[in-house]
């Protein structure tokens, strides 16, 4: 599976932006698929992801009510839309897909990674 995410850019706070993952292979319609970023001198950390039947989703706990997952296994893409954002969300954007069809927290159960979209929040 190749992963190219895009739709980054520079907003405003309280803006809203939606960042797309458009997956090649026939395996993303089976694969969990996970968004995580890293803020300039952090770690990589997760931010959402959803069960390869669309039926579940996970977020962490800052971007819970404010972003929201979603899939669409015709179009093989995954999408993280992104409301009231905050400079705090400022980061780069990853997407990435688990095999196994989890929607899992974890990032080494990943097993292939996009290039990342840049988000920059000004306040």
């Amino acid at each position: 599976v190749q992963l190219q995410a895009s739709g980054g850019g520079l907003v405003q706070a309280g803006g809203s932006l939606r960042l797309s993952c458009a997956a090649s292979g026939r395996t993303f319609r089976t694969s969990g698929m996970g968004w995580f970023r890293q803020a300039p001198g952090k770690e990589r950390e997760f931010v959402a992801a959803i069960h390869w039947s669309g039926g579940s989703a996970v977020y962490t706990e800052s971007v819970k009510g404010r972003f929201s997952i979603s899939r669409d296994n015709a179009e093989n893409t995954v999408y993280l839309q992104m409301n009231l954002l905050k400079p705090e969300d400022t980061a780069v954007y990853y997407c990435a897909a688990d095999r196994a069809g989890r929607a899992s927290q974890l990032s080494n159960e990943y097993d292939y990674w996009g290039q990342g979209t840049l988000v920059t929040v000004s306040s």
